[in-house]
């Protein structure tokens, strides 16, 4: 069962409704996964989304903040989640298709502006964070497993506009690297994108502080497709929108999509 897979921080679902449903227009991904909601699930415009042919819908949400969603041309049912650092965040959940392939959608902790466990707690938090996935991916390795979200990290020198002036900066900094390098190792996860695309620059956000974005072209890819090694090879036509951070009233990030065929 060939699909596509797409991965976006929305940033907020009702304010952009219409970008998603445009997105799923023009697009037509399989699956759909969202982040940063910001809405309770109860306010997610579903039916909008059902109208355009997306009829199933996983989602965990809080008002305002966080929020997590999966939304679906596919049948699938809910897997749960995870309570990472017994928060209450909605930060992840899970979805299995008919064909057992399971989804997690995660949207990892942003981790503050301070780069210092002791001086930001917002850091302290992201660590934390991903230490728990890491401990958790070593004691249930994951199979038939896919893994997308905003994960908050650039990992790799190209996946951000510059490596010198971005070291001390949250979201490439040494220790977050090794963090989540240590979590995708303990799950051997593939990271499909890098996978599709190896070489070159890299990005999926791009700040709104920006006066023009696409002219400055300062971003940073944040946003991520994992596979496990037992269906990494599955996995190809990694793409990022890039156009997408150009419509109106957009997300400060692009959408990430892949194809499975499975």
């Amino acid at each position: 069962m060939p699909f596509t897979i797409a991965t976006w921080n929305i940033n907020s679902i009702r304010l952009r409704a219409d970008l998603v449903t445009r997105f799923l227009r023009e697009q037509t991904p399989d699956i759909l996964c969202l982040q940063e909601c910001k809405s309770p699930v109860d306010k997610i415009p579903a039916d909008v989304f059902a109208a355009a042919g997306y009829g199933h819908m996983v989602a965990r949400g809080q008002k305002g903040y966080n929020g997590v969603a999966i939304l679906s041309r596919l049948p699938l049912e809910d897997a749960g989640h995870i309570d990472w650092c017994g928060r209450g965040d909605a930060r992840h959940v899970a979805a299995r298709l008919e064909n057992g392939v399971l989804i997690h959608n995660f949207y990892i902790p942003a981790g503050g502006d301070i780069p210092d466990v002791e001086a930001n707690e917002k850091f302290a938090h992201k660590l934390d964070f991903l230490s728990e996935m890491r401990a958790t991916f070593r004691t249930e390795r994951p199979e038939r497993a896919i893994l997308v979200g905003d994960l908050n990290i650039a990992p790799r020198e190209d996946d951000v506009w510059s490596h010198k002036q971005l070291l001390k900066v949250v979201s490439h900094t040494p220790v977050e690297v090794d963090h989540l390098g240590t979590a995708q190792e303990a799950g051997r996860w593939t990271d499909v994108t890098r996978a599709d695309i190896p070489e070159g620059r890299l990005y999926s956000w791009w700040s709104y502080r920006a006066r023009d974005w696409d002219a400055a072209d300062k971003g940073r890819r944040l946003d991520h497709i994992w596979a496990s090694a037992d269906i990494a090879a599955a996995a190809h036509s990694s793409r990022i929108l890039r156009d997408v951070r150009g419509w109106e009233r957009p997300s400060d990030h692009a959408p990430v999509l892949a194809e499975f065929d499975l």
